[in-house]
């Protein structure tokens, strides 16, 4: 998460991606808070979650729709696992995932400055 909110920090998320911010757990999240990254995640206009599988299940919470792209940091990516099968998962660390959710496709941090 530390990753993700040096690179949001004092940025804001483009305005045609939806980030969504999901903790793994109950302890990583209270580390967010405590750290003070859900407000610097907040302050990028992300959607902030309590923990929970969600889309990376494809259950809820941002599961995609035909055609639609995501870019996240889960751990497996098979067809249809977050959503329609049409969509495309694209893995990535949380670094790449937070620039290119301020750039509007996909990038590297460095592609910021």
């Amino acid at each position: 998460m530390r990753a993700a909110a040096e690179v949001l920090k004092g940025r804001v998320v483009h305005p045609d991606v939806r980030c969504i911010i999901i903790p793994a757990t109950q302890q990583v999240y209270r580390q967010c808070i405590d750290e003070g990254l859900v407000d610097i995640f907040l302050d990028a206009h992300c959607a902030v979650s309590t923990p929970t599988c969600g889309p990376c299940l494809g259950g809820y919470m941002g599961i995609l729709a035909a055609g639609e792209r995501a870019i996240t940091t889960t751990n497996r990516n098979f067809v249809g696992r977050m959503g329609d099968p049409t969509s495309e998962v694209y893995l990535a660390s949380p670094a790449v995932a937070a620039a290119s959710a301020v750039l509007g496709h996909i990038g590297l941090p460095e592609d910021l400055d």
